[in-house]
């Protein structure tokens, strides 16, 4: 009797063994195949750029860095002086050396640096870009959610808005409005504000459809319309996720600021484009620094910020 049980047991037994050997062969199998491919297209590109390079590029790549001994300065205080515009005892009239021309005077000799002055313009493009995708992705989101938005075509409409937005990188949405309102910070508001709105609108759509739908169900049921739902049910509930993904976003857009300035965008990546082209090693120092310092700033604060909004019990579920 004992027998007659055991052996279907077994024989069930080594054929999932049997079943599971082959499915990891056949994984194994994908994976060879797939990184040998993947190889395969690197050396073809790498060829390629060989090629399309007049045959120098692999000649060239031993210098690839070269650019770095371009960019050290003859004095690394001229690095500092830079950064806050003071005179270079090494001026010889040149741009490379006109420190104190940037100056921007606001009261008798009281002066912000060209520097700090750009920076701040970066920084500006970046908040107000950001603000406009967040006063439009809140209400687009709420649209898009499939638990609050029962209309399927109403749904349909805003997803594909959104992703249309999401599409075009912000350089190519710059070009289009650059001819419209002329190149610099404006044209890099509007690119900017609006790739923010589709990339948030997605994030907080999502966050939307798993929300606790108790308090809207509460609510439907003594008559609320569908404002007031979304109002007094769901956006209390995802209010601190929308506020840490939107300071997020404000960190990206900081560097996608720097490089639509480089582009016309206005800024400090103008600047930063212009000094490297050069070979100006203390201006380009001195931005780098100045940028790498703002987006340290930034990424703290929003940091702290985010601790008050979630609550610090949530950063220390893990200790």
């Amino acid at each position: 009797m004992t027998l007659s049980i055991t052996a279907p047991s077994s024989g069930r037994t080594h054929q999932m063994a049997d079943a599971w050997r082959r499915q990891t062969s056949l994984r194994r199998f994908y994976a060879v195949l797939g990184v040998a491919l993947l190889l395969v297209a690197m050396f073809t590109s790498i060829w390629f750029a060989d090629e399309a390079n007049a045959g120098h590029f692999f000649d060239r790549l031993p210098h690839i860095l070269d650019f770095l001994s371009w960019l050290v300065p003859k004095d690394w205080n001229d690095v500092w002086r830079a950064l806050f515009d003071i005179a270079s005892p090494h001026d010889t009239g040149t741009q490379e050396f006109n420190f104190p021309l940037g100056r921007s005077y606001v009261w008798g000799g009281f002066y912000i640096p060209e520097y700090f002055e750009l920076m701040l313009t970066t920084v500006n493009v970046a908040l107000v870009s950001t603000f406009i995708g967040f006063i439009f992705a809140v209400p687009f989101s709420f649209i898009a959610a499939r638990n609050l938005t029962p209309h399927p075509v109403l749904r349909l409409v805003v997803k594909r808005f959104m992703e249309l937005l999401r599409a075009f990188p912000e350089i190519v949405i710059a070009g289009l409005f650059a001819a419209i309102v002329s190149a610099g910070p404006v044209a890099a508001i509007i690119a900017i504000g609006l790739h923010s709105l589709g990339a948030l609108g997605k994030l907080f759509y999502e966050i939307n459809e798993n929300i606790d739908m108790r308090a809207e169900e509460g609510l439907r049921a003594v008559g609320a319309n569908w404002f007031e739902r979304v109002r007094f049910a769901g956006l209390p509930q995802v209010m601190p996720n929308f506020m840490s993904y939107t300071l997020l976003r404000i960190e990206i857009n900081v560097r996608i600021s720097t490089i639509m300035g480089a582009v016309g965008g206005g800024g400090i990546g103008e600047e930063l484009k212009l000094s490297i082209s050069r070979g100006f090693g203390a201006k380009t120092l001195a931005l780098v620094l100045l940028l790498f310092t703002t987006i340290f700033i930034i990424d703290q604060f929003s940091a702290w910020v985010r601790r008050k909004l979630v609550g610090e019990q949530a950063f220390l579920m893990g200790a």
